[in-house]
């Protein structure tokens, strides 16, 4: 690499090139004279020394190109999900690793899914096939026990979640999020939890990111009915009588 930058990178800095084609031929041909160059120490050139040694010894290319993978070992959770780069991809219940450009999940070396890659880092990748016949069942959790559980914390967080499993495509798709909201009680209070329910529910952001957000900046000790303080009058701001 010292060589090839001396050779052909120093000799093309000062040169100014508008395509890639048209860099890739000018390095094309100072590789080119750079490879045909008699070695000073051994008296022959790189290309001489290639078709004398290194050609008979090359062995072909796979038929197959090579593809990059990166593996992670997955959880597989009560939806039958798992998370790779923020997005869930459906397993028939067991753990597995992925790796692009498709999400492949293995047990015992054996693929059991697949699945196309999302570009968006987000919802879930579900194939119905995966879905077991009694999934409102799988680790004794279906929604009525989502929603009831959420009941002992308020009113308010039984509402959020009954809609956290209802806007899902497949109510199992929101177990997480539930769960996760049940998980806040015991951190925050039910009192609190159910505050940030109410507020959560008014402004509509009905995901656990939101009612985590409220309960660390504390907006659920805020009173969502305490009425917004009048705009004190100032001489750029026109008023509603502008626009009449």
């Amino acid at each position: 690499m010292l060589i090839v930058e001396r050779w052909i990178l120093a000799r093309l800095r000062n040169r100014s090139f508008f395509s890639i084609v048209e860099l890739n031929a000018a390095i094309a041909e100072l590789l080119e004279e750079l490879n045909n160059r008699p070695m000073r120490h051994i008296g022959q050139s790189r290309r001489e020394l290639f078709e004398e040694i290194e050609r008979a010894a090359l062995k072909p290319l796979p038929a197959t190109p090579f593809e990059y993978a990166e593996w992670k070992t997955a959880k597989v959770h009560p939806d039958y999900h798992v998370e790779v780069d923020k997005t869930f991809y459906s397993v028939p219940h067991r753990p597995g690793a992925a790796h692009p450009p498709d999400v492949e999940i293995f047990h015992d070396h054996q693929r059991v899914a697949s699945h196309v890659r999302r570009s968006q880092r987000s919802g879930h990748v579900t194939v119905n096939t995966h879905m077991p016949k009694a999934h409102q069942r799988y680790a004794n959790t279906t929604p009525a026990n989502l929603i009831g559980r959420a009941a002992r914390i308020g009113p308010n967080a039984a509402i959020l979640v009954e809609r956290m499993l209802r806007d899902r495509p497949h109510p199992e798709q929101g177990y997480r999020a539930a769960m996760g909201i049940l998980s806040l009680s015991p951190r925050y209070g039910r009192e609190r939890t159910e505050a940030a329910c109410e507020r959560a529910l008014l402004i509509n952001a009905i995901t656990y990111a939101s009612i985590t957000a409220i309960l660390k900046s504390g907006l659920d000790r805020a009173s969502s009915a305490e009425p917004a303080k009048p705009t004190p009058p100032h001489a750029n701001i026109r008023g509603s009588t502008y626009y009449q």
